[in-house]
């Protein structure tokens, strides 16, 4: 992968920011014609930087505004039981993140669900039932101060 440059930075903040922007508008907003404006979004796609576009939602407005921070404890740590944790995670959909952690628990999940009775369903019919599990502690935000999807590039040395 080529190291990225000012213009990709820029780019790459610009997408960040909004994803329908057309590939003229991007290239005048990074100081850049169309068609280079095209090629470096195509290179930054092809190596993997930019994964994907999406449409961002609102939780509140779909009634998904409970978010559990669930701490997982795994009995053993034998790759064959981490690999099977990790796949069935991938099949709950109310599991939106899922992160291996350092400490004594294993494994950190932000579950989003509509209240808390839900959330007990889960619990009771998905959770505990993962493969592996030897504890599940459960922590409810109170009040999400802030939330974004954008990576901090300004920290990113450019050459």
């Amino acid at each position: 992968m080529k190291p990225l440059d000012t213009f990709d930075l820029k780019i790459l903040h610009e997408l960040q920011q909004n994803a329908e922007l057309s590939m003229q508008e991007l290239g005048d907003r990074v100081g850049l014609s169309h068609t280079p404006c095209w090629r470096r979004v195509k290179r930054l796609e092809n190596d993997g930087v930019i994964r994907k576009r999406v449409t961002l939602l609102d939780a509140n407005s779909l009634h998904l505004a409970v978010n559990v921070f669930v701490h997982v404890t795994l009995r053993n740590h034998q790759e064959n039981g981490l690999t099977l944790f990790e796949e069935s995670v991938r099949d709950i959909p109310e599991i939106v993140e899922c992160y291996t952690v350092s400490g004594d628990r294993d494994f950190l999940l932000r579950v989003v669900v509509a209240d808390v009775s839900s959330y007990e369903q889960l619990l009771k019919h998905s959770l505990i039932n993962l493969p592996g599990v030897d504890n599940l502690s459960s922590t409810f935000a109170l009040r999400q101060v802030k939330y974004t999807t954008e990576y901090p590039l300004s920290a990113m040395s450019s050459e």
